[in-house]
């Protein structure tokens, strides 16, 4: 069982490309299914912070690969899950 906290020290690698994304900054939740649906990894330096973000990775839940002790790893296509913030 992890609890947010640890799933937020966990950085973000895409194996398609070896690309390192970030780390986790939030979530998307399905609060009816009870189910995540999506981690959200702001685009960029990680401690630039929450008030800077301009852009983020959503990537689908179905889309992570393995979550190991430190690393998540993803496999997505960088173009499909980048979106800007309103």
């Amino acid at each position: 069982m992890e609890t947010f906290c640890c799933f937020r020290k966990k950085e973000v690698i895409n194996i398609c490309d070896g690309m390192r994304l970030g780390f986790v900054c939030d979530l998307e939740i399905d609060i009816r299914h009870g189910k995540i649906c999506k981690i959200i990894v702001p685009e960029g330096n990680r401690y630039i912070g929450f008030f800077c973000r301009e852009r983020e990775f959503r990537i689908p839940w179905e889309c992570i690969r393995k979550i190991g002790d430190d690393i998540i790893l993803v496999d997505v296509v960088i173009e499909e899950v980048l979106v800007g913030i309103d």
